[in-house]
């Protein structure tokens, strides 16, 4: 079951989001790297669900929480529309289509909230992720050049993003020459 998360999952939701770190080198957080307490994990929850524009689902079964999308949308007027996207899913668990179903659960929940631009960045590294999400719908807008370093190797990561709905959209304005000199 996928559902929108409550308070009270603080203290799993911890844990799985430390499990996920601890098990694939794809997250932004290494091991122990994520030192949140009880109580502040959640008031990240509250102040998520407080938010119009802003979500966390969590994949859940039998009591468990499995995997967790998270939308983070923008606050000033220009890119409300727009939420940032992260997600993770226990190893456990992946390969299942349980990444699938927390996007497609994220965008019904986007659409009803008037996100129109899904945004995500991602190691170019990471495969799996990068099929899946173009399975979703997203691009590769960019990378940013060795943005992330393991074991003294620098990776770049990729930006990728999805329109939602078709609105009046301009493409290109007409540009001005800038002098950087």
């Amino acid at each position: 079951m996928i559902r929108t998360i409550k308070e009270t999952d603080a203290k799993a939701f911890l844990e799985l989001c430390q499990t996920i770190d601890k098990e694939t080198p794809n997250m932004l957080y290494e091991e122990g790297e994520r030192v949140l307490t009880l109580e502040e994990q959640k008031e990240i929850i509250k102040h998520y669900l407080q938010q119009p524009n802003s979500t966390i689902l969590v994949a859940e079964k039998e009591r468990k929480l499995l995997g967790y999308i998270t939308a983070t949308g923008e606050t000033a007027n220009r890119t409300k529309h727009t939420a940032s996207i992260s997600v993770g899913v226990l190893q456990t668990s992946a390969g299942m289509g349980l990444g699938t179903r927390l996007f497609e659960k994220l965008e019904k929940w986007a659409r009803q909230a008037g996100i129109i631009r899904l945004e995500l960045s991602v190691l170019s590294s990471n495969t799996p992720a990068i099929r899946l999400y173009r399975k979703m719908g997203f691009r590769i807008e960019g990378a940013k050049k060795g943005a992330c370093m393991m074991d003294g190797i620098l990776y770049d990561d990729f930006f990728m993003s999805k329109l939602l709905k078709s609105t009046r959209y301009v493409k290109r304005h007409k540009q001005r020459q800038i002098s950087i000199y």
